[in-house]
This record gives C-alpha cells, structure tokens and sequence, in this order.
C-alpha cells in the first residue's frame, strides 16, 4: 500500500483495516430510542414550514450543516459535533448528543460522520439525519448508531424528540457487535410514492459467520413507519441477487433518488480476485418490507468498461440523480456514479475512475460513461496515486425538466493529486457534466486553485463533497488549521472559479475551536 493510500485510508476511517476474528452470529435489529410513541410521527404540515430544500427552520431559505467529527465535546476527543448555519443569516447552531438530546457525547464517536437531509415526518421542515458509526452500544466498541433529529418553525432540536436507531434491542431480536459501524453511510429523500426513507449503512455487521458481511437498514413512512433490513444473504427476507462474503462490506456507500436504492459492496469479491467490489441496485417498491432488488453491477458485467482487478474497490463511493431523456415525459430514470478510486491503468497505479450507469424505469441499467484524467477532452492527467473516485456527488438542478449538461452534473473528488509545484497529496476536485462528452464542460478545482485556502501538504481536497442543488460543497477538514473551510460553489462555475459561500470557524457565528472542520457537508 502506497504512502498515499494508507493517509487517505486513516483519513476514511478504521473499517478498512480486514478483522481478524469472527464476531458473535446475530442479525441485524433496532430501536427506536426516544418519544412516546417512536413509531408514530405527524404527516401535517407545520404553521411556518415551508418545505424548502434543507431549510430545517422552515422560512423557505436552505440551511447548511457541517461536520466536524473530529471536535472534542466536554473534554471528549474526537466526539464530534455538527455545525448549523442558518440561510439568511439568521445565526447558527452547534449540534452535539447533548442538545440533540441524543446520549452523551463519548471520546471517538465521530458525530456526524455521515449525514443526510429529508422530510422524515412530511411537515415541510427539513430534518437532518446523522451517523455515528464509532459509537460503543451496551459495552460494544463502534457498534455505532444513526440519529434524525427533527426540524421546526424554531430550527433544528427545539420541536419533537429526536429518533436514535440502535442495534441490539426491542422490538428486533439480535444484538449489537463491535465494529459494526452502523450509520457509516446514509442516504435519504422521499420516494416518487411521496413516501420518506431512510437508509443507514453497517458495513460492518456479521452474518452468521461470515465477518463484515455488511447490511442496510431501510426505514421508511412518515404517520406509519417501516423498518426492513437489506443483506445479501439470499437465505434471507429483503435478499439481493449475490451472495454474502466475508469482508463485502455490503452498504460502505448509499445513494438514492426518488425511483432508485443503490448499495456498494467496495469489499465484494469476484472469485479470486479479492476487493474488486459490486454495486447492487433497487426499486423503492417495498417487498416482504424492504426494496425490490434489481440488479448487482461489476465491472464483469456485461457491456461494462473495465475488468473486475483486486482492489479496485468499485463502488467506494456512489451518487444517485434523477434522470430524464430527450422526449420523455416524465423523470422515472436515474443516473448512477460508481467511483473506482484504485482503478490502474496500462502504466498507473490507483490512479481512479468513475462509471457512470443509467438506471431504467424496468429495472435496467446501461453504462453511459467512463471517465478518468485520460479520458479524452477531460482536464488533468492521471497520475498514480490520484485515487480518482474517492469520493463523488451529483446533482440534478432540474430533475422535472430534459437532463443536460447544465442541470446534470457530477463532482469527483481527488484526494491523492499532486500539485503542479510538486504540493504532495493537496488533492482537488473535478466537476464534470453526466450529459453528453464530460469533458466538454468540465472544470477543476483545488486549495489555491479557485479555493481560497493556499495550498499545503496532505490537504486531500476532494475528500469531502456535498451536493445540492444551491450548489457543491467542497470540506477541507485535514491540512493547515487555518486552512480548513467548507467552501459553496456554482454547479456552473468556471475552472478555478471563486466560491459563492465560504464557511469557516471564527467567521458568521460558526465558533472558533476546530477539529476537522467540514469532514461532511449536507
């Protein structure tokens, strides 16, 4: 493993280290943690709420949430803590366990590790979903946990109780296992049905004795809710057409619109050729209570670029838009980006790629797309190391209009790139159109490159990316402390264009202490 890859590996987080041992056998089980009635919730509309994107205060204008997973809560290193800045100026907010109401902060949860935005009760407030995956349940070590914590007139934790979603007790049978890492990954939103969903990723969870199998748990419904789990134990309810394996990792990287579920498998072997990876895909039409599995995508498949190598790791990260074609009437298709940070070319190593798939209103999928810096037309030049593909997002601008190169766009994080000065591992990001040849509107970006912060070393921009559809968000948690922002740019913005918003601490109400400021931006 190169220098580079073991940096960015401890900048992920500890699940990609292989366990050896075995865990305790045990299914997936949940609970609802808070309320008096954990499984009801009101599906009115709020006197205020005005059911704007992210606007969790409900007076019609986006509000930002930022991460810092790495900040230290009543003498606890590494808690973490989420960051609200409020559209409009209207102040800010800093969310810990505590004033979410949500447990206690503890050294090395890593609050906030993920995060997902959606209107879980449908009163038009946005609510904000956040993963712990570091937390330790009943003695367990980073058997971890997701919370939702609800929205209001008055902002995010001042209306209804927030919802922790725990393993190891009632109404589900099973127990929680260290290392588990349930709430590494999230995705949300509402299902072309109206209906909200929930997906909470634990990648680490044991099937039978199969270690770090992986699993998915699917919660969805508003005034009635659903809870459904998702393996590849086809032995199973909710079972995907693959087969458990031992370090699948089956749910690392989630992504959904309102026709498609998405899961990766970046751990997923395909007969000898270990960590090769797989992305299986979904219908949100529910079936024994969980999606309906459609397909499971490798680089083995058929008219797929590529061939499935060891340690490709396909599908690390994923993104998800909706997608609709020239004459169509409608927005029933989805287009699916599957970064393949360890990707090697003829005469590069772990350079990266991305694949890009349409996903049909039928259940079909058809590659659209490879992209990597010696893609013909596309800026830059692949280099060893670039790990392109570590991270990815996308966004739709107009998901109820044709798709194109303007409204469609995605952005592919670069952790590993070097500078032109020679600044090793500053990283940059690519923002590139999923309509039409990419590179034909692509741009870069990067610390001294349209970022305000100057460039330095291990730096890794493109580590962090968030998506909507008032922009790109750009974190640079790791580098120079005073370097570290979170930066919102134009999804149209020029190569090396300046931000539309820049976030810092000590700046507009965000206080000063710092962790790793912007390790995730919803």
């Amino acid at each position: 493993m190169s220098r580079t890859t073991q940096a960015l590996v401890g900048a992920v987080g500890r699940h990609t280290s292989r366990t050896a041992a075995i865990l305790s056998s045990t299914t997936l089980a949940l609970v609802l943690a808070a309320g008096s009635a954990p499984f009801a919730s009101s599906a009115s509309a709020a006197p205020g709420c005005a059911g704007a994107e992210a606007d969790f205060n409900g007076d019609g204008i986006r509000d930002t949430a930022i991460a810092d997973t790495g900040a230290t809560v009543n003498g606890a290193a590494k808690a973490g803590l989420v960051h609200i800045v409020y559209g409009g100026g209207k102040g800010t907010l800093e969310l810990t366990q505590e004033s979410a109401k949500a447990g206690a902060s503890e050294a090395g949860d890593q609050f906030g590790f993920s995060l997902a935005v959606y209107d879980a009760d449908l009163d038009g407030c946005a609510d904000l979903a956040l993963g712990v995956p570091y937390e330790d349940v009943a003695g367990r070590p980073d058997a971890g946990r997701a919370v939702v914590v609800y929205g209001s007139p008055t902002g995010l934790a001042a209306g209804k109780a927030s919802i922790q979603y725990l393993q190891g007790a009632a109404p589900l049978t099973g127990s929680a296992e260290a290392e588990d890492w349930a709430g590494y990954s999230l995705a949300a939103g509402k299902s072309s049905a109206g209906v909200p969903f929930l997906s909470i990723g634990v990648p680490g969870e044991d099937l039978g004795t199969v270690p770090d199998a992986g699993g998915v748990i699917y919660v969805s419904g508003s005034t009635t809710v659903n809870v459904g789990i998702i393996t590849q134990d086809t032995a199973t309810a909710g079972a995907v057409p693959d087969a458990a394996e031992a370090y699948d990792r089956f749910g690392t990287a989630i992504a959904a619109t309102p026709t498609h579920l998405a899961i990766s498998a970046p751990g997923e072997s395909q007969g000898s050729i270990v960590d090769a990876g797989s992305v299986t895909t979904f219908s949100h039409t529910l079936v024994s209570g969980v999606p309906t599995p459609l397909n499971v995508i490798t680089q083995d498949s058929p008219n797929v670029f590529g061939v499935c190598e060891t340690g490709d790791a396909f599908g690390t990260s994923i993104a998800a838009v909706p997608y609709r074609a020239e004459g169509a009437t409608s927005t029933s298709e989805s287009l699916l980006v599957v970064g393949i940070p360890n990707e090697e070319r003829t005469t590069t190593q772990d350079s990266g790629g991305v694949e890009v798939f349409r996903l049909d209103a039928v259940g079909g999928f058809q590659q659209t797309q490879f992209i990597d810096q010696a893609t013909t037309g596309v800026a830059g030049t692949a280099t060893s190391g670039d790990h392109f593909g570590q991270r990815v997002v996308a966004a739709n601008t107009a998901p109820d209009s044709v798709s194109t190169p303007e409204n469609t766009r995605v952005a592919v994080g670069i952790p590993g790139k070097e500078s032109t000065s020679g600044v090793a591992d500053r990283g940059q990001v690519q923002v590139l159109p999923l309509v039409g040849p990419p590179g034909d509107s692509d741009v870069l970006l990067a610390p001294g490159y349209g970022m305000p912060a100057p460039a330095a070393p291990r730096q890794y921009a493109g580590m962090s990316l968030g998506s909507s559809t008032a922009g790109l968000y750009v974190g640079l948690p790791y580098g120079p402390t005073a370097g570290r922002a979170v930066y919102l740019f134009s999804w149209n913005v020029a190569n090396a264009g300046a931000p539309v918003q820049t976030f810092k601490p000590g700046q507009d109400g965000i206080p000063v202490g710092i962790g790793t400021f912007g390790t995730a931006v919803r």
